[in-house]
């Protein structure tokens, strides 16, 4: 998990938090302790890609949408029928 960094200790500390994240540490940066964004190092380069197991777990945790197949049909019977 993340360390968590306020808006305030950003702007207080602001080149030691540059410092660990230039270090490879990723930060979870947070107004009133609740997360908004996530300062990562940079990369140059970074695949598109992700493994297998990865997208099994997002998929599993995050499931369909249960009108999804309904949707389906819907788009499917336009293009059919136009």
């Amino acid at each position: 998990m993340a360390r968590q960094i306020s808006v305030r200790d950003l702007r207080n500390h602001t080149a030691d938090v540059v410092a660990a994240v230039r270090s490879g540490e990723t930060l979870s940066l947070t107004v009133n302790r609740l997360p908004v964004a996530d300062i990562v190092p940079h990369s140059r380069e970074r695949s598109p890609w992700v493994p297998s197991h990865t997208l099994r777990s997002i998929v599993e945790e995050a499931g369909a949408d249960a009108e999804l197949l309904s949707d389906l049909a819907d788009v499917r019977g336009a293009l059919v029928d136009g």
